[in-house]
């Protein structure tokens, strides 16, 4: 009770005008709640609203003398409330339900407080006044009246308390009077408060019912986003902006900041209704920014933006979930080495009678870095909070720890250097039933209330009290805790606390008018911001990309997407004729040096045909099952590489755009990467070729000359890389010499000596073996030593080397000459003939082995690999879209970014003004 006579009438004063303010705001957030039902009043039986023409409750009030006689003569409000609940059957779907609840609207004329509160309602005053008393409601008027007469009476006696010294006489009993009458004004604002609390679960049935129909398709009318609704996709736009023009920073959102473990969550969890956070005992555990987004719904539900799934938040399975879904997200946006993330998680919670609001969840601010944190943990922290805290339009809502020292707290100080005047600031104090125990001075927790503790200014102050400390305790329970805390607590009945300062749903119903006000002061200046911006970047692009589209970055990749797809199709159009060309071309420079050095070199030197014969016969089976299959599938596989590199890379003249390029460079690359040729092809390709190689038979004189065409172009090739090679060794002739004034190296003349001893030995010798035996070695030796050139053995047998093999090859071109005119003694298997033409058929059944495996090779790319390769370039297409990193990665310069700027700017706007548009609509 109060004890001083003018500080306790005042404070008394202010508590019957603050319980009047909080009846008025809850009846004010239960009107808002309630849709549009002129066109039902039909509906709703005539003698509700003729009421008061059957019961005169003016005259009944007169004729009470005090709240007790009052309280017994007043009907029974629990069976009104069943005979209001009872009405709900009679309404059938139409455009809109319970707009207009039995004249309840029109309450709001008479629960305003008479005198100054810390919040105003925002919405405006209704001209009808003939219904002010019809219906169920019409009881509310009465206990309000009441109120209003305990108001009277308690001024009276306050007044004759303060009289002059001839009244000092009578200070006991009037003493006495004030301690009654403000208990008789503290019963009846509870039993008004009971009562609205109960209409008001009422009308959230009767929502509920309502936004059920809607969902189920009832009405034939489509259902608008709600304002919250709209607003929140242009947060979520932004969030995803470049922050390079910083204009995203000026529209309001509810920022929470507070010290580690003060209560932020709880705090946020008892305006969402729902222990939607992840908890844990002193630990941090908000490790990045959440917004959460909340709204009117029928089912009390939660979803994440970018994700379908909805968490049912009345089943406790679906809570955890949602809890585990949230730690998860905030891990999976702390990168290495950091302890928090500057990455938002965006979060919608709807439900029957949420307050209409944007808020977001930062990480608590700490004092001291722990083990196991970032070093610039509590760099980076601060950092966070400033970053929304600076937003001129943003509300702060700062929660304090009312269960320790004032003078620990971190919080307070950076909220009065970012907000000074604090225009924009809510203070919270939490845990206020241990603060209530644990402080020695109450008063010191009224000093916190009233602002005149901390150096920081607030637009209002509330106390509230979110469980006691057990983490599994549900909503509803910390509700009730909270509640009967109030009711109880020294700190209400003794006015150091107000009734519109204390509980969670007064902080809602102030944060939420804080929050829309600022909204409709702000949001239109943003969206002319945002009108310059779009014609600044508009401007920018016709001057730097006058004849070009203004597309996107998903734009430029579906445009990319058409083009490699066309490429790609492209690859089944190339003719056989090209694939076998180049495949055979391929193939034979890839195997021809296994075929002169290890098959014609060895078989060409024995001294016989029929030795030549069984010499290629077992090399060529080796080659084929070993090597052979193996080698032309790489052949082939390399082949449509290239094709598909050479269609990806092609210039297309003017239409080519360059800012594609390394999007299909990528795209081949992960494309080939994938790419597995059939396992099965060498198996079967090994038995074609086999097949092919086995075969001997020369049909006719032209496959005899092409047979002798294709091993004069080889030894030819192989000559002139031999004659390369020798250059190289012994260094230019007299006459490069002479014309181009160049020498021989010491080392060059030594090779070109050895060089022409070697001539000789070949001179006197031409059919001499490929190696030389050791007595030539050493008689090369011994000539060059006489001429006084000292030469090792080993580059004796290595210039040796070239210099046979030249003369091999030259001696077999030769012969082939000599065997144009032997495919008649072929025919003759050679009989009585001294030519043999033994090499000429081998390059032939070379030349056919080619051909085969070419034919075999295009036939599995046309009909198989190219396609297989389709599906992979789709599959890598379809991959990088879903990745928007990566097209970040590959699609980028400042075109692709004006473009990108344009687009979000654009859309911003445009939600802004539809959101502006609803907004006005709904005042």
């Amino acid at each position: 009770m109060c004890h001083l006579p003018e500080s306790g009438e005042q404070q008394l004063w202010r508590s019957a005008v603050g319980g009047g303010y909080t009846v008025k705001k809850t009846y004010d957030q239960w009107k808002d709640m309630m849709p549009d039902l002129d066109e039902y009043k039909w509906i709703v039986p005539d003698f509700i609203w003729e009421l008061d023409e059957h019961i005169d409750f003016e005259k009944l009030i007169k004729a009470l003398p005090d709240a007790d006689d009052l309280a017994k003569l007043l009907p029974d409000f629990d069976k009104i409330g069943e005979s209001f609940t009872s009405l709900k059957g009679f309404f059938s779907p139409g455009y809109n339900l319970f707009s207009e609840v039995i004249g309840a609207s029109d309450l709001l004329l008479l629960l305003g407080p008479p005198g100054e509160t810390a919040f105003r309602a925002t919405d405006q005053a209704y001209d009808n006044d003939k219904q002010y008393k019809k219906g169920l409601l019409g009881e509310l008027i009465l206990l309000q009246q009441q109120i209003q007469q305990h108001e009277e009476e308690t001024r009276r006696a306050a007044g004759q308390y303060n009289m002059g010294s001839s009244q000092q006489k009578r200070k006991v009993s009037d003493k006495e009077k004030i301690d009654q009458l403000q208990e008789e004004l503290l019963r009846t604002q509870l039993k008004y408060q009971r009562m609205l609390e109960r209409l008001e679960k009422e009308n959230k049935e009767l929502r509920k019912l309502v936004l059920q129909r809607d969902d189920k398709g009832i009405h034939q009318r489509k259902l608008k986003k709600s304002l919250i609704d709209m607003y929140s996709e242009v947060l979520d736009i932004l969030s995803d902006y470049d922050a390079s023009y910083n204009t995203q920073d000026h529209l309001p959102r509810v920022v929470v900041v507070g010290d580690q473990s003060a209560g932020k969550t709880s705090v946020l969890e008892m305006i969402a209704q729902a222990r939607i956070f992840p908890r844990g005992s002193g630990e941090m555990m908000t490790r990045s920014p959440v917004k959460v987004t909340l709204s009117e719904g029928p089912h009390h539900v939660a979803l994440f933006k970018d994700s379908s799934r909805e968490f049912d938040l009345t089943k406790e399975e679906d809570l955890a979930a949602l809890r585990n879904e949230i730690e998860i997200r905030m891990r999976n946006s702390v990168k290495e080495g950091c302890t928090v993330s500057t990455e938002t998680i965006s979060l919608s919670v709807k439900g029957p009678g949420l307050q209409r609001m944007v808020l977001v969840d930062l990480p608590g601010v700490i004092s001291t870095v722990t083990s196991g944190m970032a070093p610039d943990t509590k760099e980076t922290i601060f950092s966070i909070s400033k970053a929304y805290m600076q937003n001129p339009n943003a509300i702060i809502l700062c929660i304090q720890d009312g269960s320790v020292d004032a003078e620990r707290s971190i919080v307070t100080d950076l909220v009065s250097q970012m907000d000074p005047q604090g225009k924009r600031t809510i203070f919270v104090l939490t845990k206020v039933d241990l603060a209530e125990k644990n402080v020695a001075s109450p008063s010191r927790i009224q000093q916190i209330i009233e602002g005149k503790l901390f150096p920081m200014k607030a637009l209002g102050y509330f106390a509230v009290v979110t469980g006691k400390g057990n983490s599994s305790e549900s909503i509803e329970s910390i509700k009730e805790y909270e509640e009967e805390f109030f009711q109880n607590s020294k700190l209400l009945k003794t006015c150091m606390l107000k009734a519109h300062q204390v509980t969670t749903k007064n902080l809602s119903l102030a944060v939420s008018d804080c929050f829309w006000k600022m909204v409709r002061e702000s949001v239109e200046q943003q969206a002319d911001a945002f009108k310059a911006t779009r014609f600044n970047l508009e401007t920018e692009w016709k001057n730097n990309y006058p004849r070009l589209r203004e597309l996107d970055r998903n734009e430029l990749f579906e445009k990319a997407k058409n083009e490699i797809l066309d490429e790609v199709i492209s690859l089944t159009q190339v003719t056989p004729k090209h694939w076998e060309e180049i495949l055979q071309k391929t193939l034979w420079e890839r195997v021809s040096t296994h075929v002169i050095e290890n098959i014609y070199l060895p078989a060409a030197q024995t001294m016989n045909s029929g030795t030549f014969n069984t010499t290629v016969d077992i090399k060529l089976k080796q080659w084929t099952d070993k090597q052979l299959p193996n080698k032309a599938v790489e052949v082939a596989w390399e082949t449509l590489q290239e094709e598909f590199s050479r269609f990806m890379t092609e210039q297309k003249g003017k239409e080519h755009d360059d800012i594609f390029d390394k999007l299909k460079q990528a795209v081949k690359e992960e494309s080939i990467k994938r790419h597995k040729w059939n396992e099965r092809a060498e198996d079967s390709l090994r038995v074609i070729q086999h097949n092919a190689l086995e075969d001997r038979s020369i049909s006719d004189k032209q496959q005899w000359d092409a047979a002798i065409h294709f091993m004069e172009e080889t030894l030819q090739s192989r000559l002139k890389d031999t004659e390369s090679v020798i250059e190289d060794m012994v260094g230019p002739d007299w006459k490069k010499r002479w014309l181009h004034w160049t020498g021989r190296t010491k080392e060059q003349n030594i090779r070109n000596e050895t060089k022409n001893e070697l001539e000789k030995l070949i001179k006197c010798s031409e059919e001499h073996a490929a190696y030389l035996a050791n007595d030539e070695v050493t008689t090369v030796r011994k000539n060059l030593e006489a001429r006084g050139i000292t030469v090792d053995p080993c580059l004796i047998k290595d210039t040796w080397h070239q210099i046979y093999r030249r003369h091999f090859l030259k001696t077999a071109l030769n012969h082939c000459n000599l065997c144009r005119r032997g495919f008649y003694y072929y025919q003759r298997h050679f009989v009585d003939s001294e030519l043999e033409c033994n090499d000429i058929v081998l390059f032939w059944r070379i030349q056919r082995m080619l051909a085969i495996t070419a034919n075999t090779l295009r036939q599995q790319l046309t009909n198989t690999e190219v396609r297989r390769l389709e599906k992979n370039v789709k599959e890598v297409l379809e991959d990088f879209a879903e990745d928007n990193d990566k097209k970040v990665k590959l699609l980028t310069g400042k075109r692709v970014q004006l473009a990108e700027d344009l687009k979000k700017v654009r859309e911003i706007q445009e939600k802004l003004e539809a959101f502006i548009e609803a907004l006005h609509q709904e005042k």
